[in-house]
This record gives structure tokens, C-alpha cells and sequence, in this order.
């Protein structure tokens, strides 16, 4: 066991085990290794984990928003100061490729610690509002115990999104990581102890689709952050609604990727590839409908297929390695039964669509695909697949690919590649998601907003936006004479 925890769970700044709980697997997804053994929470274990949580946040909300946020910058440079050693361990928690961890992972959780400790002395405050003789005034209060519910494909950059805004904003988390993923998660409740955050503020509990409803309808739970599947998001709005507790949503997307007959054909190309194959093609916001000009599409799936093929796919641990195993079996069988669908509905497989050779026969290693003459109606352009997956469009005009573009549920993200700024400003106006780019794809650096529209959630990760959703406004009016009354 390459990578076992000293025990499943971290409450209360030291590691807790309860053997009760549900034994499960951790798997190196290249090997099918088994790198630790786990326990899922107890419903005990929940109550410990928030009681903890309820009991440190008082006086933590009580500091000022620059002494917290000294603790996080702290964190964030011991953070960089292991980026190695936290990246093996995200690449044996993930299977994605060292070479990715490396520069992706790690450094956003450390990224979001930094920004969070600089910003909160000057974002955490309220407003003076001049009434004549009287005044009011607003501040921004901490909502109290918040849960964070993290996905498989960036484990430790979750945690960190999650509870830098929370922690920086005076709340305490609990965070239960994903059981596919469960190890960053807890490095991460190491490192904030190190730098100096009291015992209880921020807390990592194993588990299940069993273990969330446990923490969600807590009643001493304010906040409930999720980052996963819009299934999922539904069952964790709904519940959390029922009490009325503050939520955000961060779920799937089946986004645009426009290329325009005008647009640098080879950053487009780049650009599909990053949204489509990074992370395995693991990611919420990918572009997976590539909706290309017919006057550019042949030479556009020229230059993509041979890219695409040179993608150096192996041993994760290898620095020379391009494209690492899926999460798990069941995900890769997942997908390889979307790739069959996109044969049986007649879409043109350009390359891909098959297990690669010379793979250790337990991994779960898939190859990067691309389909072509992709119809609006087929399942591969409708459904998430999350995995590596590309479905390319043709398209005429601009009004007709936009209408194609916004004809689905999902709204995450999408992106236009043109070298006509106007119309590149025009027609990301009219998309419909919330988060887009121009002649890029899927850079989320902290400074900005990250989020989603119609049922690809509500609320924001990051950038100053994330601490309204961890915090409440209260509002204080001051009477300077005295009160007069009719009665």
C-alpha cells in the first residue's frame, strides 16, 4: 500500500479511524493497485466531525479576516513548498499524468489559499448607507458550519476552492472527498493544522451517496457546496432546500466549442484538445460539442487527427506521459459504451474509440476519440460523457450555431475561436453558460468566477464572487434621535 493514511478520517486537527464504518478500496487507476484501505463514516462519525466543526467556529469567526487570511497564505506556501509530493500523491489518487499534477493540481489549491488570504481584509466588508439624521450600515457574516462535497477528477483543488472562501470568511467545513479519490483531501487538513488553523475548522470525512444526506440534512449544517453530476446536484439542492440551507452548485455541462472559418486553425485545434482530452477528458467544463465552420472542417480534422494520435498515453508516473488511465473501471466501461452509441448513431470515428495497446491489462486506460459529422441528436452530443471524447459539429452561420449551441439543459461553460473580436464579443453574449473564453479554452485561474447556468448549477467558486455565497449580509439601521410614534 503505496499511499495509506494514518486513518480515514481528520477531525478535530488529528486523524480519527472508526472500523464500523464501510471497509472500500483506494485503486491507482493505472494498475488497479490497491494504495490504501479505508473506512466510510459513520453516522458517529458525521456528529464528531460537525459537533467539532460547531464548536471551533466562534471564536475563528471572531478574528479579523487578515489574521485568518495569514493562515491560509501560510498553507499556500507549504503547499508549493511540497508540490512533488503532493502531485504523486494526486496522480496515484487520480491517475492523471505526473506531468499534469505537477503544474495543475497542487499549485490551484495553493493558488486559491493565497488569493483568499490577500483579498479578505479588503472584500470581507459591508457598506455605510446615509438615511438623512439616521444611517444604516451592512457587514458581511460568517453562515456558520458549511459542507463541501468534493468530485474525483481534481481532488485537492476542490478541497482547497471550497475551503479557502469558507475558512478565509470565518465559517468551519467539513469536506468528505470523493470515496474514488479519498487521500489529497487529508494532506490537505495537514497542512492547514501546520499553518497554524485551530483544531475543528476544517475537517475530512470518508463516505459514499450514503454519507452525504447524513451531512447535508444536519442541523447544524448552514452551507452545502457540491461539486459533482447534475443527478447528483438535484438530490443535494432538494434535500438541502428542504431546510432551507445556503447552496452552490457546481455540476456537469455538455459545452460549445465554436471555431469560426476566420479563426487561428491551430490554436483552435489546441484549444479542442485541452477541452476535450486534459485530465483524461475528466472535466466539467470540456468542450465536447466542437462546432466547426464547414469551409475549415476538413483541415480542421486533418490537423486534429494527427495531433491526437501523437498524444504519448503510459505510466503516469512517467514525466514523458501525455495521457493517464480514467478514475475507474466502471467510468471507462462508462464511456466506451458512449463510444459504441456514437458508432451504432452513425457518427464518423476520426481516431480513438478503442483500449490502447501495450497498457497494463488492470488499468483503466481508454484512447482519446474524436467523432465527426456529429448530429445534435445523437447521444454522444446530448449526454456528459466525461471522458476523453470529442464529438466535432458542422455549422454554417452564426445565428444557426448559436440556437445549436444554447439547445440543451446544461449551461458550464463554452468557448469561440475567431480573429474577429466583435464577433467573438457578440456571440459569447449570446451564449448561455457562465463561463466563457475567447480563443482559449478552460483556464480557471482564481482571480475569476467559476460557475454555471440552467442545470449546470448556481453560485461561484472563486474570485472575490465566492465569498457572497459563504457569507450573509446583515443589515444594522442606527436611529440618532428619538423614536416618534402615532401612539
Amino acid at each position: 500500500m503505496r499511499a495509506q493514511p494514518k486513518a480515514s478520517h481528520f477531525i478535530d486537527g488529528a486523524y480519527v479511524e472508526d472500523t464500523a464504518g464501510t471497509p472500500f478500496d483506494s485503486l491507482y487507476p493505472a494498475t488497479g493497485e490497491v494504495i490504501a484501505k479505508l473506512h466510510a463514516a459513520t453516522p458517529a462519525i458525521v456528529e464528531q466531525a460537525v459537533a467539532a466543526a460547531k464548536r471551533a467556529q466562534p471564536e475563528w469567526a471572531a478574528m479579523s479576516p487578515t489574521a485568518r487570511g495569514r493562515i491560509l497564505k501560510k498553507a499556500a506556501d507549504i503547499m508549493r513548498a511540497r508540490n512533488r509530493e503532493l502531485s504523486e500523491l494526486e496522480t496515484l489518487d487520480t491517475g492523471k499524468p505526473i506531468q499534469e499534477t505537477i503544474v495543475a493540481d497542487p499549485t490551484s489549491g495553493a493558488d486559491s489559499f493565497e488569493f483568499f488570504g490577500g483579498v479578505a481584509a479588503a472584500a470581507l466588508n459591508g457598506e455605510h448607507i446615509p438615511l438623512g439624521a439616521d444611517f444604516a450600515y451592512t457587514k458581511r457574516v460568517p453562515i456558520g458550519v458549511c459542507v463541501g462535497i468534493g468530485a474525483w477528477n481534481y481532488p485537492q483543488q476542490i478541497a482547497c476552492w471550497k475551503a479557502a472562501p469558507a475558512l478565509v470568511s470565518g465559517n468551519a467545513m467539513v469536506f468528505k472527498p470523493s470515496e474514488n479519490t479519498p487521500l489529497g483531501a487529508l494532506k490537505i487538513a495537514e497542512i492547514l493544522i501546520e499553518a497554524g488553523l485551530p483544531k475543528g475548522l476544517f475537517n475530512v470525512i470518508q463516505g459514499d451517496r450514503d454519507t452525504g444526506p447524513l451531512l447535508v440534512g444536519h442541523p447544524d449544517v448552514g452551507k452545502v457546496s457540491l461539486t459533482g453530476s447534475v443527478p447528483t446536484g438535484r438530490k443535494v439542492a432538494a434535500a438541502a432546500a428542504g431546510q432551507l440551507k445556503h447552496v452552490t452548485m457546481e455540476l456537469g455541462g455538455k459545452s460549445p466549442l465554436i471555431v469560426f472559418e476566420d479563426a487561428d486553425l491551430d490554436s483552435a485545434i489546441g484549444g479542442a484538445m485541452l477541452g476535450n482530452f486534459y485530465s483524461t477528458g475528466q472535466v466539467c467544463s470540456n468542450g465536447t460539442r466542437v462546432f466547426v465552420q464547414k469551409g475549415v472542417k476538413e483541415q480542421f480534422l486533418k490537423g486534429l487527427k494527427a495531433r491526437t494520435e501523437r498524444i504519448v498515453i503510459g505510466d503516469p508516473m512517467d514525466e514523458a506521459t501525455q495521457l493517464g488511465p480514467m478514475v475507474s473501471r466502471p467510468q471507462r466501461d462508462k464511456v466506451l459504451a458512449y463510444i459504441e452509441a456514437g458508432r451504432a448513431e452513425g457518427a464518423t470515428l476520426v481516431t480513438g474509440g478503442a483500449i490502447p495497446n501495450d497498457v497494463p491489462a488492470e488499468g483503466t486506460y481508454i484512447q482519446p476519440t474524436v467523432f465527426a459529422d456529429v448530429t445534435d441528436t445523437m447521444t454522444i452530443a446530448r449526454e456528459e460523457i466525461f471522458g476523453p471524447v470529442m464529438c466535432v459539429l458542422d455549422f454554417d452561420g452564426e445565428d444557426e450555431v448559436i440556437a445549436r449551441a444554447n439547445a440543451t439543459e446544461f449551461g458550464l461553460s463554452a468557448g469561440v475561436f475567431t480573429s474577429d473580436i466583435t464577433r467573438a464579443h457578440r456571440v459569447v453574449d449570446r451564449l448561455e453558460a457562465g463561463t466563457l473564453w475567447i480563443n482559449t479554452y478552460n483556464l480557471c485561474p482564481v482571480e475569476i468566477p467559476f460557475g454555471g447556468s440552467k442545470q449546470s448549477g448556481f453560485g461561484r467558486e472563486n474570485s472575490v464572487a465566492a465569498l457572497q455565497h459563504y457569507t450573509e449580509l446583515k443589515t444594522v439601521y442606527v436611529a440618532m434621535g428619538k423614536v416618534e410614534a402615532p401612539y
